[in-house]
């Protein structure tokens, strides 16, 4: 399972039952997709 966030969107690479998994996941930390990138940046740095 790979999880690749860019700054205008991301990818997520796997099989299918562990990429829903994985949305399922996020669904409960970040409401929009927006939140996961912005969330994701301020972790970078």
């Amino acid at each position: 399972m790979k999880v690749i966030v860019r700054p205008n969107g991301f990818i997520l690479s796997g099989k299918a039952w562990e990429v829903r998994a994985k949305l399922k996941e996020y669904s409960k930390k970040f409401e929009t997709v927006a939140e996961w990138i912005k969330a994701s940046e301020n972790m970078k740095q």
